[in-house]
């Protein structure tokens, strides 16, 4: 350890100033006026401060490739089903959930009207977006997005997980009611009744999971007017006009 110290005549101050004769042992030819590097001993407690410190920077270091890791872990489920506990919940406000290695908020808005938590419950959500922050990952989860629906059905129905059966398009009003369009990618297959399962009961599944919410399974059609027909069942309309212009249907 050195100090810069001011070569004088007179020491008033050992802390910044050194004699003639002394800085002459530190560098030849030190007149006065001069500054010399000089020595001086480590406090006692050196070892203690420097191992202290080492310790912080090898936690901090730590704590920041957690973080990093439990980032990279989370965006890899990005658009994915997961399961969380309720952590903290109050009817009109965001929901805390505990995914085990980090936290998600549900804000309100993202909440379907007919579901009910409680603290300790277990609920599926759909992740929609993880942030770094320095606190760790910023997760943020949905109920209501019209992508839970579509990943409900690929785990209830193995046809539109394989690709057998695609989902074309989701309208949802989330707690009340949706339509999935569905058309199938092989000859034989019927999408509909694949999706509805036998008694229904993987329709039911996802009803279920929803807490109620009505669901419709319709055909898909490259033709728009018989689409909207399969879309409108089971009422028959009479008439189909469509608007190219700005992509409406009168019915």
């Amino acid at each position: 350890m050195f100090a810069l110290k001011t070569v004088v005549e007179t020491v008033e101050d050992p802390d910044k100033e050194v004699t003639v004769a002394d800085a002459q042992f530190i560098k030849r030819g030190a007149e006065l006026g001069d500054e010399v590097a000089a020595a001086e001993p480590l406090p006692h407690n050196a070892s203690r401060i420097a191992a202290q410190t080492a310790k912080q920077v090898v936690l901090q270091r730590l704590r920041e490739a957690e973080r990093d890791l439990l980032y990279q872990e989370f965006q890899q489920h990005e658009g994915d089903i997961v399961s969380g506990v309720v952590e903290q919940a109050e009817p009109g406000r965001t929901i805390t959930l505990d995914l085990g290695r980090a936290q998600a908020v549900l804000p309100f808005e993202e909440q379907a009207p007919n579901d009910r938590y409680r603290k300790g419950q277990r609920a599926k959500v759909y992740l929609v977006s993880v942030r770094s922050t320095p606190k760790g990952p910023e997760i943020l989860v949905s109920r209501s997005h019209k992508n839970m629906l579509k990943r409900l059905f690929e785990i209830e129905v193995p046809e539109v997980y394989n690709g057998v059966v695609e989902i074309k398009a989701i309208a949802r009003e989330a707690g009340f009611r949706s339509k999935v369009a569905v058309s199938a990618t092989q000859a034989g297959i019927d999408p509909v009744g694949s999706c509805i399962g036998i008694r229904g009961n993987r329709i039911q599944s996802i009803v279920n999971e929803l807490q109620g919410e009505k669901i419709d399974i319709v055909s898909w059609d490259e033709d728009h007017r018989t689409f909207i027909t399969n879309a409108l069942s089971p009422s028959e309309p009479v008439h189909v006009e469509l608007l190219e212009t700005d992509q409406t249907a009168i019915v």
